[in-house]
């Protein structure tokens, strides 16, 4: 017994929540099994917390253990710290700060593993029951673990959902010597078949199931255990009134129900006694002979049952994790096409220059900016940042950039454009998203002419060291239905730059919660004033960078750098 239950060990993952709440899984393969900040980790951490290598798994005696690895903050399981703990399914595994990654053990059919150990040694000592109907002796014993086995077997070849159910309720029917077997899960306030089999293997219909739904619920309310009944042939029965023994040609039933399992503090797990937290029902009946449940077959049949539930709360997890996948996926898309949507190129050269850039915090943003010629003489430039944050942003930004490309940029009538697309953005979105915009013209001039509605001021950054702002000149677009924007300017020399931000970029945070702030970029463009536009904002990006180190960002940033070559 000890070589087969060796080479079905169960295998393990690691389910990865990042710091988004994004889910991964992880199969912890091969061992040592490493995890930590560095590129060469199994699981890496991008955070700078966390030390190069932070913790490892390893497999002792059969079982795994994690292992800190000399970590600066230490591994936590289940919120203990731990120098080396033996994972359970379901532990939580943290790093010692907050708002980080954490990781869920899963450990398949574990359970069964132990019991088929356990089972083995039965076998040779003779303490093993045997079902009447299961045959008896030794040949009894070898078909409840050949089912058990088949259980296991199917976990471990990856079958789908529905076979390894199937293996489960023909391993019941094994174990008990039942007739018929039906795994029925909880569907909103009913109970759904998912298996029906004989002990043949044979698929049953539904109507085979002779006891009512709502008595099996009932009793799987009211009686969280195993529950298992007998009947002699004048027994009154456990049913309705009218629904005799005789009615139902029934001899014995078993209930078993299948619940969550929570864990409790160390290495411990109960069932949770919530009748909401009640998944689905393994029920048993025969019509023939008494089911057994003396000896170990009545912890077998438990155990299978939290077997089945920890199956089903896996399968839960995948198919989110599935769902999270595909969404991810479709965002991943969405934010290619809103990047392909941001200028392809701008200018380098000649009177007007300009770079810019916009970093979303999510897969997509709802940060927008462009950079458009409006004749041979003058350029037009627009920087926006859309109230909220997420899908709706993304698209918002999306119909403010389409609503900035059908309007002509050929006259200076800049809050007559903004007044249009203010109505424009109001209705369809009934003031309920609004966005903050700075929009410009420069013309060959040095002429600027600009509207601030409700934007981040802009700086001018002047090469003898002169720092301008461009303050608000009227209310964020969308708020309200009749807004206005008034039309400011301002004379550029030769050598002047426009640093264009939206909140992002101040608000930056580092890892103690810290903002890097306006004062820090005065700085940072002050101490660049002589550059080009592109080494300007290399410049900042590359000093948000070195301030936030890996911290995640709660808003999109986005910088633009117009650079005036003029005469």
């Amino acid at each position: 017994m000890g070589s087969i239950t060796a080479e079905l060990a169960p295998t393990a993952s690691l389910i990865v929540i990042d710091p988004n709440g994004r889910r991964s899984r992880v199969e912890i393969a091969p061992l040592p099994f490493k995890i930590g900040r560095q590129a060469d980790n199994h699981v890496i951490l991008r955070d700078s917390r966390a030390s190069r290598v932070h913790a490892q798994i390893v497999r002792t005696g059969g079982e795994y253990v994690i292992e800190d690895a000399d970590s600066r903050h230490g591994v936590y399981v289940n919120g203990k710290r731990v120098e080396s703990h033996v994972l359970h399914t379901s532990d939580r595994i943290e790093f010692g700060f907050p708002d980080s990654y954490q990781l869920i053990f899963a450990l398949d059919g574990a359970e069964l593993s132990r019991l088929m150990d356990q089972f083995g040694a039965h076998e040779k000592t003779g303490h093993a029951s045997v079902a009447p109907s299961a045959g008896g002796g030794a040949g009894g014993n070898l078909a409840k673990l050949r089912a058990i086995l088949e259980v296991a077997r199917s976990l471990q070849a990856g079958f789908s959902l529905q076979d390894v159910l199937n293996s489960v309720v023909d391993a019941a029917l094994a174990i008990t010597g039942a007739e018929r077997g039906f795994l029925l899960l909880r569907k909103n306030a009913e109970l759904e078949t998912r298996v029906a089999r004989n002990r043949g293997g044979a698929t049953l219909p539904e109507s085979d199931l002779r006891v009512p739904r709502r008595v099996i619920k009932r009793a799987l309310e009211q009686r969280r255990e195993l529950l298992s009944m007998n009947f002699d042939p004048q027994g009154t029965g456990e049913f309705k009134p009218e629904l005799s023994v005789m009615d139902l040609e029934l001899r014995s039933v078993i209930s078993v129900p299948l619940v969550r399992i929570s864990k409790l503090r160390g290495d411990s797990t109960s069932l949770v006694s919530a009748a909401e937290e009640t998944v689905g029902v393994l029920y048993m009946d025969s019509r023939l002979a008494a089911a057994d449940l003396a000896g170990g077959n009545r912890e077998l049949l438990q155990t299978l049952a939290i077997e089945a539930s920890t199956i089903l709360d896996h399968a839960r997890l995948l198919d989110e994790e599935r769902i999270k996948q595909k969404i991810e996926e479709e965002l991943d898309v969405a934010r290619m096409i809103q990047q392909s949507l941001m200028p392809r190129s701008l200018p380098t050269d000649g009177w007007f220059r300009a770079c810019g850039s916009s970093v979303p915090s999510h897969q997509v943003g709802g940060d927008y900016f462009d950079v458009i010629p409006s004749g041979p003489d003058a350029w037009t430039a627009v920087v926006a940042d859309v109230s909220g944050k997420g899908v709706s942003s993304a698209l918002l930004a999306s119909l403010l950039q389409g609503a900035f490309l059908a309007v002509s940029h050929s006259d200076s009538a800049l809050h007559k454009r903004l007044e249009h697309i203010n109505v424009f953005l109001n209705e369809r979105t009934a003031g309920e998203k609004y966005a903050t915009v700075f929009y410009c013209a420069l013309e060959r001039g040095g002429r600027l002419h600009y509207v601030n509605a409700g934007h981040c001021a802009p700086l001018i950054v002047r090469p003898d060291g002169g720092l301008e702002s461009l303050s608000a000149t009227g209310m964020p677009v969308g708020l309200i239905e009749h807004a206005e924007f008034e039309v400011q300017e301002v004379v550029l020399r030769s050598g002047d730059k426009i640093v264009i931000y939206t909140d992002g970029v101040t608000e930056a945070q580092n890892l103690q919660a810290e903002f890097f702030g306006r004062h820090r970029l005065r700085q940072v463009v002050a101490e660049h004033r002589t550059d080009s536009c592109r080494e300007m904002h290399d410049a900042v990006q590359s000093a948000i960078a070195a301030f936030t180190e890996s911290a995640p960002q709660a808003d999109d940033i986005t910088l633009v750098v117009i650079e005036y070559r003029g005469v």
